[in-house]
């Protein structure tokens, strides 16, 4: 009885072990099919007392495998959903075109309304920059600096000054044995109110000379031309007087030193004359 049992209990196993093997080996379609596994050669002669003992385990139900997961992007950037007015329909055919349309159209816009805008400031810039320029230019025009030649014509600045030591030189020294000399500066060199201007200033000298046998002697150490406008001028003049009498039984001589402005006109040809004398208030 015991060996019975035994062998029954073995072909229960064994059943149990060949049922799983075939759940796994056998397709799903054929499962259905075999809903018990042969028993060995050997069971045949226990097959009527076992066969109401003895049953099938079903086989396990097969988990169908998860699906794989789509690995990420290599960017890990994840795609965006277009917009509604930018997804491609039947009636609108998506294209580049459109894409370009839908997605600038507002930039379009508004750069055609701001283009207007900013050509009209910028004219509007323009024109005040070219007012203000040619204001800046009448202004510096009408500079007496910038008409000033003595500044920017060092040739003309330099024939005024020469020009200048020789006049002042000549009308303002005398000698009592040669007043022609004196006579032909004053009328060579002179011109407008300068004329009585230096009679007055060497009346006394004229008057002395003959009875001291003066000799007066003039001589420029120094001059700037302060303003060449055109043809006239102005003289800054720093000098040198000798007084020499020789009348009495030794000779006198005194000196002095003056300083005076003269305005300079340009006559005919390239000489310069004097039309005005300004001592500054101070006798000659």
């Amino acid at each position: 009885m015991s060996t019975t049992r035994h062998l029954v209990n073995r072909q229960r196993r064994l059943a149990n072990a060949g049922a799983a093997r075939v759940a796994t080996e056998t397709p799903p379609e054929e499962r259905g099919r075999r809903t018990a596994a042969p028993a060995p050669k050997g069971a045949n002669s226990l097959k009527g007392k076992v066969s109401s003992e003895v049953r099938v385990t079903p086989p396990p139900a097969r988990v169908p495998p998860s699906p794989a997961r789509v690995p990420p992007s290599p960017s890990g950037a994840t795609r965006r959903r277009l917009p509604a007015a930018l997804r491609p329909s039947a009636k609108r055919p998506f294209t580049k075109g459109t894409f370009l349309k839908g997605r600038f159209a507002g930039t379009l816009r508004l750069v055609s309304v701001r283009t207007p805008v900013v050509l009209c400031a910028l004219i509007v810039l323009l024109g005040a920059f070219a007012a203000l320029a040619a204001t800046r230019a009448d202004s510096l025009r009408s500079d007496p600096a910038a008409r000033n030649a003595a500044l920017t014509d060092p040739a003309r600045t330099s024939e005024v000054k020469g020009q200048t030591a020789k006049a002042v030189a000549a009308l303002f020294s005398y000698n009592y044995a040669d007043t022609s000399a004196a006579d032909k500066a004053a009328s060579t060199l002179l011109t407008g109110k300068a004329v009585q201007q230096h009679h007055d200033m060497l009346a006394a000298v004229r008057a002395q000379a003959k009875d001291q046998k003066l000799v007066l002697t003039t001589t420029v150490t120094e001059s700037g031309v302060a303003m060449i406008d055109g043809s006239r001028a102005r003289v800054l003049v720093y000098a040198d007087q000798s007084s020499t009498r020789t009348a009495g039984k030794k000779p006198e001589t005194t000196y002095a030193a003056a300083m005076f402005t003269v305005d300079m006109v340009r006559g005919s040809g390239a000489t310069w004359q004097i039309s005005d004398i300004d001592t500054f208030g101070q006798g000659s």
